[in-house]
C-alpha cells in the first residue's frame, strides 16, 4: 500500500473538513424539518397567521428588491467601469450594511425616520416607516443591497468594456451600448442577484424588528411570526415559519449557483 504523503494528508484533513461541516448543516435542516408532526405542521402552514406572514414576507421582500435593483445596479455599473477620487471609501462605505449588526442597523434607520426632520418630513405626506409594513421594506432594502451591489459589480468586471466600444463605433450611443449590449450580457447576474436579494429580503430579522416592530397581523413577517411564535411557545406554528424560510434558502441557493456564473457576494 503507498504510503501517504504530506500533500494526501492535508486533502484528507481539508475535505473531511468540509465533509463534516456540510454533515453538521443537513443534520440541523432534517431535524427542523422532521421534529413536529406533519399533520400539525400542514394545519399550521394553513392558518390564516402563516398565510398573512408569507404575504406580507412577499410583498416587502419584491419591493425591497425592486428598490434594490434600481439603485444597485446603476451603482455597481458606475463602481466597476470608472475610477474616481475616493472609490475604495465609497466601497467599504457601501458594503458596510454586511458588517454591521442588523439590530445596529435598525436603531440607526429607527432614529433616523422617528427623530429627526427627515422623517417628520416623509410623515407629513404620509410615508411612516416606523411600526408600520413600509419600515420592513425599507429594512430589507439598507441590509440587503450590498449583496445586489456586489453580485452585480462583479458581474460588470467580468464583461469586457471592448464590447461598448465596438457598439459606439457603429453607431450606438453610449446608454445605447448600455442597454442593449452589456444589459443582455449581465442576464444571469442580474437575476442571480435578484435572488439573493430577494431571498435575504424574506429573512430579515433584526433591522425590520428594529424599525417595524413585531405586531401580529401588521407587521408580521415569516421571521417575525418564527420569533413570536416561538416567544410563546407555539413550537408548530414557528416551525413552519422556519421551513418555508428554509425551503426559500435552498432554492435561492441553487438558482444563484446555476445563474451566477463567475458573480460573487
Amino acid at each position: 500500500m503507498k504510503p501517504l504523503t504530506s500533500w494526501d494528508a492535508v486533502k484528507v484533513f481539508t475535505v473531511s473538513a468540509a465533509l463534516i461541516l456540510s454533515a453538521f448543516i443537513v443534520s440541523l435542516l432534517i431535524l427542523i424539518v422532521t421534529h413536529p408532526d406533519p399533520s400539525s405542521v400542514v394545519q399550521s402552514l394553513m392558518s390564516e397567521e402563516i398565510q398573512f406572514a408569507i404575504y406580507l414576507s412577499l410583498v416587502t421582500s419584491v419591493a425591497s428588491t425592486a428598490l434594490c435593483i434600481v439603485v444597485g445596479v446603476p451603482a455597481a455599473y458606475g463602481l466597476a467601469r470608472y475610477d474616481f477620487f475616493g472609490k475604495s471609501i465609497v466601497n467599504t462605505l457601501l458594503d458596510l450594511p454586511l458588517a454591521l449588526p442588523p439590530l445596529v442597523a435598525g436603531v440607526g434607520l429607527l432614529l433616523l425616520f422617528g427623530t429627526t426632520a427627515f422623517g417628520d418630513a416623509l410623515e407629513s405626506i404620509g410615508l411612516v416607516f416606523v411600526f408600520t409594513p413600509l419600515g420592513i421594506i425599507i429594512a430589507q432594502f439598507f441590509v440587503n443591497l450590498p449583496f445586489m451591489l456586489r453580485i452585480m459589480r462583479s458581474t460588470f468586471e467580468g464583461i469586457s468594456p471592448r464590447y461598448e466600444y465596438v457598439a459606439r463605433t457603429l453607431g450606438c450611443t453610449n446608454a445605447e451600448s448600455i442597454f442593449r449590449v452589456t444589459i443582455p450580457m449581465a442576464a444571469n447576474g442580474f437575476f442571480a442577484g435578484a435572488v439573493i436579494t430577494w431571498a435575504k429580503g424574506i429573512g430579515e430579522f433584526g433591522a425590520a424588528l428594529m424599525l417595524a416592530g413585531a405586531t401580529r397581523f401588521k407587521t408580521e413577517t415569516l421571521p417575525i411570526s418564527l420569533f413570536l411564535n416561538m416567544s410563546c411557545g407555539d413550537l408548530e406554528m414557528a416551525i413552519s415559519a422556519a421551513i418555508i424560510l428554509i425551503g426559500i434558502s435552498v432554492v435561492s441557493l441553487y438558482i444563484f449557483e446555476v445563474y451566477g456564473g463567475s458573480a460573487k457576494f
